[in-house]
């Protein structure tokens, strides 16, 4: 089934039942699973045997053949549909929120890149006000505070050490919606920062790092928990020099980010995060830039420049050209990769785009997985393991055709 967009949405019915389809539950599979919503609300999510017929007056919507999931949480993304985060344009960041969500990201935090803090904090304040109005899940902030010798995509000339006072401005300019920030914990001020976002309930993310693997192990106990999209961005693991990478798999505090778009990583790099972290630790995400949902061509990024070739995106000038730069990726894809080439259970690719990072931003008691009480946030994939429907707090924005 092709996408269709929704368009003016009619008067939601009283109560939605989607029946036939393979439900992905957190007790498993249910072949010919049923999952009912009203309002905002999943009432009921069961395997089809057993349970009562629809009542009248619901609108029942066969899905035989197709899998439901619940909605993807993406907490790393820049951009997309043309936009970026980084704008500070109210109406380019509700582009890209609307070009994800279409790929089934019901829920994400708006990520930042590396610039000038005041031009950070008039980002904030306009990602905090996408946050209130219940857009976005929350700001996470990548850069100023990382490392000259792993900056990737960030303009080394802006970066500076995480000081504990920029640290501090830059989530008061969130006005409490920051969640989270990426920064090298070796650097300068570094495990100062650490604890302060700690203290201040802002998850620290180890990421575009040259740290060694005891200073990582310090970041750790000083209250680090998530490792920005691992592998990439750090110095890799060595037999003499353990270095971040082993430190941040082998803790069980910390969550590890994986961009799997065949790109950032080689298929046998992650089944060695999986099996190492296990899959309650994994959380993939995109990553993405301004081209995803996108053709080739020139994208800003941040204060750069990036050319897409063949999905590819690498800054295209000044010192770090060539540098990968983030992704084109959109959880969708991320999530049939996982099963078509990763070998990943649905089980496992619902855990790694939904559940897990849902409870690192702690809002798994509303999200998530698919139980009644949550938001009615479903993915709907054909056999192939294509999207062709979502639904975000029980409004469909993709509906499938015929529905």
């Amino acid at each position: 089934m092709p996408l269709q967009q929704s368009g003016d949405r009619a008067p939601s019915p009283r109560r939605t039942v989607l029946t036939g389809a393979r439900v992905a539950l957190p007790s498993g599979v249910a072949d010919a699973g049923r999952v009912a919503f009203e309002g905002t609300r999943i009432t009921e999510a069961a395997s089809a045997a057993g349970t009562a017929a629809p009542a009248p007056g619901d609108q029942v919507v066969d899905l035989t053949g197709h899998l439901v999931v619940p909605g993807f949480v993406d907490i790393h993304v820049h951009g997309g549909g043309g936009g970026s985060f980084s704008s500070a344009d109210p109406d380019e960041c509700l582009t890209v929120i609307d070009t994800h969500r279409r790929r089934g990201t019901t829920t994400m935090l708006a990520s930042t890149v590396t610039g000038d803090l005041d031009d950070l904090s008039r980002q904030a304040g306009v990602l905090a006000e996408l946050t209130e109005q219940g857009e976005l899940a929350g700001v996470h902030f990548e850069g100023p505070f990382i490392s000259p010798h792993r900056c990737g995509a960030h303009q080394p000339g802006l970066l500076r050490d995480p000081d504990p006072a920029d640290v501090r401005k830059l989530v008061d300019a969130a006005r409490g919606t920051a969640k989270m920030m990426t920064l090298a914990p070796e650097l300068p001020g570094g495990l100062e920062s650490v604890r302060l976002l700690a203290e201040t309930g802002v998850l620290a993310a180890i990421g575009h790092t040259d740290s060694s693997y005891d200073a990582t192990r310090e970041a750790i106990d000083a209250g680090a928990t998530v490792a920005t999209h691992l592998f990439n961005a750090m110095p890799p693991l060595g037999h003499r020099a353990p270095g971040p990478v082993t430190a941040l798999l082998e803790d069980e505090r910390v969550t590890v980010e994986l961009i799997n778009d065949g790109t950032h990583l080689h298929p046998a790099v992650l089944e060695l995060a999986f099996r190492d972290a296990g899959a309650d630790r994994v959380a993939f995400i995109t990553d993405a830039m301004g081209a995803a949902g996108m053709n080739d061509g020139m994208y800003p990024l941040g204060p750069m420049k990036v050319e897409v070739k063949d999905g590819v995106a690498r800054i295209s000038e000044g010192p770090t050209a060539g540098s990968i730069a983030g992704s084109t990726l959109t959880l969708d894809h991320a999530f049939k990769r996982a099963v078509t080439v990763d070998g990943l259970s649905v089980a496992q690719a619902v855990q790694a785009l939904s559940g897990n990072p849902a409870r690192l931003l702690g809002i798994d008691g509303r999200t998530g997985s698919i139980e009644p009480g949550k938001d009615a946030d479903l993915v709907v994939l054909d056999a192939s393991y294509d999207l062709v429907g979502v639904v975000r707090r029980g409004e469909w924005v993709v509906r499938p055709r015929g529905v």
